[in-house]
Parts: C-alpha cells; sequence; structure tokens
C-alpha cells in the first residue's frame, strides 16, 4: 500500500488536499470571526449569544439541504476538476461580501442594517460553496487513486481538514477583524489558483440528464441512496454525529464566557483542540484499521466520545468563579487554573473518539457503491447530515429558549451518544453479514 507521505506528494492527490485545506481554512476564519466578534462585541446575554450562534450554523448549513442534489447529479455528470475551478473562483466574490462585512463590523457602521446582513449573506453563500465542494472532494478520491489508497485519502482529507479547522480558528481569534477581512479574499484567491492544479477527473458512467428541480431530485437521491443498508446506516450514523457536533460549536462560545469566564482567545482554544483531535481520531483509526474499510471501532469510539463528554460537563459544572481584575480570563490566565488541564484532556477526548468514529463511515461512502455514483451518494449524506444538522442548531436554540443551562445541554449530547453507538453497532453487523461465508 502507498504510504501516506507518498500519497501527499502525488499530484493525483496533492492540489486537491491544499485546495479542500484552504477551503475549510477560510470558512472557519471568516465564520469564527463573525461569530466571536457578535459574541464578545455586541450581545450581554447568554441566550443571545446562543441564538445567533445557532443562526449561523444553520445559515450555513441549508444550501447542504437544499442543494446537495443538484450538487452530487453535477459532480457525478461533469468533469469534477472544472467545477472545482468554478466553485473557487466563486469563493473570491463570497469573501470580498463577506470581508466587507468584517470591515464594516470592525468600523462600527451599520453594525445590524449593513454588517451583520453582510457577513450572514457570505456566509449563506460559503454554506452553497461547500455544498457544492463537498461531494466532489470525497468522490474524487476513488478515481484518483488505487483501492487500498481510498482509506488513506479519505483519513488524509478528514485529518487536513480538521487542520484548516484548527489554523482557521487560532487566526479568527487571534488578529482583528479588519485583518480578517482582508485575509479571507488572499486565501480564496489562492484556493483558486490550486484547484486549478487538481487532474481532470471526467464523468465515469454513461450520462443522464440533470434534475434541477431540486425538492425532487432530493427526495429522489436520498431515497435510491439508502437503499444500500450499509450506506444508508453510515449515513444516519454520520448525521448523528454531525447534529452532536452542531450542538458542541454552537456552545463553545457563550460557555466559554459566560461559565468558565474566559476571553474569546479561550473560546478559539477550545474549538483548536477540538479540530486537533479529530485529526489525530482520523489519523489513529486509520493505523489502527491497517486501510481496510470497517465500522469495527465505530460503537466503542462514539462510547468514548460520550464518555468525556460527561466528564467535560462535570468539570464545567465545578468550575469556580473568577474573582481577578479582568472580567474574562485570557489564555494565560485560564490554562494555570486547577481544573483546567482536566477540562482540555476530556474536550480532547471527545475530538479523538469523535474523529475514530467518522472517518471509517466516510469511507463506507466512497467503496461501497459504484464510481460512477460516489458524487451522488456523498450529496445524499449532506442531505441527511445538514437536515441533521439544523436539528441539532434548532434544538440548541429551543434548549437555549427553554432556559436550559449550556451545562445541562451538554448531557443531552452525551445520552444522544447512544443513538450513534447502537447506529455503528448495526453497520458493524451489517458489515459482517456481506462478508462472503
Amino acid at each position: 500500500m502507498t504510504t501516506t507521505t507518498q500519497l501527499i506528494r502525488a499530484r493525483r492527490f496533492l492540489p486537491l488536499f491544499v485546495t479542500q485545506l484552504l477551503g475549510a481554512f477560510n470558512d472557519n476564519l471568516f465564520k469564527n470571526a463573525m461569530v466571536l466578534f457578535v459574541v464578545y462585541g455586541v450581545y450581554n446575554s447568554e441566550a443571545a449569544e446562543a441564538r445567533f450562534s445557532a443562526l449561523a450554523s444553520g445559515i450555513f448549513v441549508i444550501p447542504f439541504f437544499l442543494l446537495s442534489a443538484l450538487a452530487g447529479q453535477m459532480a457525478d455528470m461533469r468533469d469534477k476538476s472544472r467545477i472545482i475551478r468554478i466553485v473557487k473562483l466563486c469563493e473570491i466574490f463570497i469573501m470580498l461580501v463577506g470581508g466587507a462585512g468584517l470591515a464594516l463590523a470592525w468600523k462600527g457602521i451599520a453594525l445590524h442594517t449593513a454588517a451583520i446582513p453582510l457577513m450572514l449573506l457570505a456566509l449563506f453563500a460559503m454554506g452553497i460553496h461547500s455544498t457544492f465542494f463537498g461531494p466532489i472532494k470525497y468522490a474524487i478520491l476513488p478515481q484518483h487513486l488505487r483501492e487500498g489508497e481510498v482509506l488513506s485519502g479519505t483519513g488524509l482529507v478528514e485529518a487536513g481538514t480538521y487542520i484548516a479547522v484548527l489554523a482557521g480558528t487560532i487566526v479568527a481569534g487571534w488578529i482583528r477583524v479588519d485583518i480578517a477581512a482582508v485575509t479571507v479574499v488572499v486565501i480564496a484567491a489562492i484556493g483558486y489558483l490550486a484547484g486549478r492544479q487538481v487532474p481532470p477527473a471526467p464523468p465515469l458512467g454513461k450520462l443522464e440528464p440533470i434534475d434541477y428541480h431540486v425538492v425532487r431530485s432530493s427526495i429522489n437521491l436520498v431515497r435510491t441512496t439508502m437503499q444500500d443498508r450499509r450506506v444508508y446506516l453510515a449515513i444516519c450514523a454520520i448525521s448523528f454525529f454531525w447534529a452532536i457536533g452542531t450542538v458542541l460549536f454552537v456552545q463553545f462560545p457563550p460557555l466559554t464566557k459566560n461559565i468558565l469566564n474566559a476571553s474569546k482567545e479561550v473560546a478559539s482554544l477550545f474549538l483548536v483542540i477540538f479540530s486537533v483531535g479529530v485529526a489525530i481520531g482520523s489519523v489513529a483509526i486509520n493505523a489502527l484499521l491497517k486501510g481496510t474499510v470497517s465500522a469495527r471501532w465505530s460503537p466503542l469510539s462514539v462510547i468514548g466520545m460520550g464518555v468525556f463528554l460527561v466528564a467535560f460537563q462535570e468539570v464545567c459544572s465545578i468550575w469556580p468563579p473568577h474573582d481577578g481584575p479582568e472580567a474574562l480570563m485570557n489564555v494565560a490566565v485560564f490554562v494555570v487554573q486547577p481544573l483546567a488541564v482536566p477540562l482540555l484532556l476530556t474536550l480532547l477526548g471527545i475530538a479523538v473518539c469523535g474523529g475514530m468514529f467518522v472517518v471509517p463511515l466516510y469511507a463506507f461512502l466512497t467503496t461501497f457503491v459504484d464510481k460512477s455514483q460516489t458524487a451522488r451518494t456523498i450529496a445524499a449524506n449532506n442531505i441527511v447530515n445538514s437536515g441533521a444538522m439544523v436539528v441539532g442548531a434548532m434544538a440548541t436554540g429551543l434548549m437555549s429558549l427553554l432556559g436550559l443551562p449550556v451545562v445541562l445541554q451538554l448531557v443531552v449530547v452525551a445520552i444522544s451518544c447512544g443513538a450513534s453507538a447502537w447506529l455503528g453497532f448495526l453497520l458493524y453487523r451489517a458489515e459482517r453479514a456481506a462478508l462472503p461465508a
């Protein structure tokens, strides 16, 4: 089997890897710069902050729900590298709009009438961008990689994505909003240049007419894809994972500010540790499975995620009030608190287990269907995932509206891990049943 080092140097993989890395970085730099600015600079209410964070998450994933079927059809029926070039060109214009919103917010000009609406508009457009790029970055792997390389390639894409999330989150928490406004445009331009180097990936199957009716095509796509039981269970398990992840990401900024009495740099640190953990889990599961696509470790991984979530919630619930001279602790003050190390270690455990859980499931979607159908399979997965993420964001908003404390919301998330573990077990059982006698 080609080693990870050899694979990442190959032109059939490296340009795609760099392109998706930059795209994920830009997504998170822009989104976190916006959310952290609004949470820390505009609102002074835990409920209002949680609602805005949930609104931003919901706006970003709505395009996945509406347009994934169209994106999957186009990716299977058109040259994937050409779609990448078009999508990355659009990102430049999207970031010009988002950068304008960030710049206005920095200056305090028309904050509620222009700055925030422009940022939310750009966030919605970046959701559309990711909707069309998402199916390609996984579906192109079986086309450019050999059979024994697909799991490694998937793991690298996942690890790279979370490294990019890590970098974007760090930068968003530490640079000024006006600098972020310029940076997102520059990164979009570099991403476009990288995307132009992706080798051609023409359609593999018989060309079929594209159904532009988004509702009908979405229903038909999900129904067709779900006919394979292994794919059905993998999609359901991934969707539960992203619903859980949505609640966590929505709650990190308000939890950090109101429960832990910490600054936006600490909120950024939390997202960084989460991203590092998922990247570690992505690489670790590939080593454990030795390149074989299997859900063997999925049930145990998500159970571990739930256990670490309970531990994280317990540490948050006994976190002592801050009585220092500053209203909010910076990173240097936060990390020397007596409970800081247990808190960060439990958060890392949540993320590592999450990465180990989700990577083999994505590999299922690209290896157990015909190569001519992989983009549509990923698109169907994105439709269901986005629906689950919207439900997660809505559930977070509802729990906040009902006055349920953020710490107790983490308990709800931990309990939900049981459903993911059951789905992972059913998938492994279906996998074993499909093996030749």
